[in-house]
């Protein structure tokens, strides 16, 4: 049941001293994109009468197909509270539709709306909780970016060690005035690197809070002199950032996850969703760490999985299922990264998991030893195969994959795939630094 009516949103635009509304969408690789418009318009923008030049977004659609509608979802409606507050700025989540009234194939939101279309059809409501990584970095005179961090902070440091701390806590702040329950926050491992951990919710809320949250920790970043980042390996030698992603699937009001008798107490479905994942993740993994650096991430000895395993316990597997039980089972997949776009990877977890229920797949055995500990030998003993290694390898894997091919759909996909061929190709072609340093003079 929705929140909010039309007549709500103008009501509260003129009561509340709104004087600009973002309204806000998703491009297929995870850019957030906006048309911002003033009070006056909101009766149009309610009435889905805002208009967009589809070609000027990157895989969007052609300059003769070019206008396109944003239908807003009034439920998203939210004062942003970094902005002023005389004179506010508030936002709508859209959706983008065709001039004929249907909605558009390339729209990301579309595509993660499709599959729990599918899973509802099965009895399944899909709920996430994200883990969002990211690290806060000092800028120079210039106002551009370093990698420097002023902080000597480790894994749950607090100040004054975590110079960052003041940020997060005012990041904090904010996203709850706008509606978040933040349920954890806390310094990382690295150097600069924070978590901030929002409550579970169903995957196309949980998928706007994750574009709302990006934005929210630059916005503040920014205006603290700080640059936040959620490229996943920044820095080379310490930990990246991730974005691990609990899921659980609902039937009937009850976790269809959890099964009293079971010796892990899991279900059936539960270990279906995991052989799913399992035999799809290859095929994801160009979705869900989507950049040339996130395979810089997911090596051994930065505890960021890179062989495909899962464990009720082991945090060196893919998949781990968090210790709590009842309600709140959940499986954990640990390779996504905070750059994804989430309506897109979990549109993608969703469609390999329901595969897997389809299907009866039946995962692997349960790894509980060290992966990162076994040599290669011993790993393929006991069946664990790796992650693709570079993006090139996993746009391929991608392409490979029917299941997950058909999740995106043939505009998203061709599109996504000629953008990450573009991107593989000019990292490919570039000469770094470490080229420089390791060849000029030997040779």
């Amino acid at each position: 049941m929705s929140k909010y009516t039309r007549e709500d949103i103008v009501r509260m635009v003129r009561e509340q001293d709104v004087e600009f509304i973002r309204m806000q969408f998703t491009d297929i690789f995870g850019q957030l994109k906006n048309v911002a418009i003033t009070a006056s318009q909101v009766e149009k923008a309610v009435n889905n009468e805002i208009m967009i030049d589809g070609s000027s977004i990157e895989g969007f659609v052609r300059i003769q197909e070019s206008d396109q509608y944003l239908r807003p979802d009034l439920d998203s409606f939210t004062i942003l509270p970094w902005r002023p507050q005389h004179g506010k700025v508030a936002r709508l989540i859209c959706d983008v539709y065709n001039p004929d009234g249907t909605p558009f194939v390339g729209d990301p939101r579309g595509v993660l709306k499709r599959v729990l279309a599918k899973a509802a059809e099965m009895g399944y409501s899909f709920n996430v909780g994200p883990e969002c990584e990211f690290f806060l970095f000092e800028t120079d005179d210039d106002g551009k970016p370093t990698t420097k961090t002023g902080d000597e902070a480790g894994y749950f440091d607090l100040g004054p060690l975590d110079h960052g701390e003041s940020t997060r806590r005012e990041i904090c702040m904010a996203l709850e005035q706008m509606g978040f329950e933040i349920e954890a926050s806390h310094h990382e491992v690295a150097a600069g690197q924070h978590e901030i951990d929002f409550r579970y919710a169903d995957a196309l809320t949980a998928a706007d809070d994750i574009m709302t949250f990006k934005l929210a920790v630059k916005s503040i970043a920014q205006k603290n002199g700080l640059h936040a980042t959620f490229m996943p390996k920044p820095v080379f030698g310490i930990n990246g950032s991730g974005m691990h992603t609990n899921m659980s699937l609902f039937k009937d009001g009850r976790n269809a996850f959890y099964d009293e008798s079971d010796p892990l107490k899991l279900s059936k479905t539960a270990y279906n969703f995991i052989a799913g994942l399992l035999h799809h993740v290859k095929g994801m993994v160009a979705i869900t760490n989507p950049l040339v650096n996130s395979y810089k991430r997911l090596v051994p000895g930065y505890e960021a999985p890179c062989y495909i395993a899962w464990s009720a316990r082991n945090r060196s597997a893919l998949i781990r299922i968090p210790a709590a039980r009842g309600q709140a089972t959940r499986v954990e997949l640990r390779c996504p990264d905070p750059s994804c776009n989430p309506y897109l990877a979990l549109a993608v977890c969703l469609a390999a998991g329901l595969d897997g229920i389809e299907k009866d797949m039946t995962p692997p055995a349960e790894i509980n030893d060290n992966i990162f500990a076994m040599d290669a030998a011993t790993r393929a003993a006991r069946g664990i195969d790796s992650l693709p290694g570079s993006l090139s390898d996993a746009v391929d894997a991608l392409e490979a994959d029917e299941l997950i091919a058909g999740t995106l759909g043939d505009h998203v996909l061709k599109n996504y795939v000629a953008g990450k061929r573009k991107e593989w190709d000019a990292f490919r072609m570039a000469v770094t630094d470490w080229e420089i340093g390791k060849y000029v003079i030997l040779y």
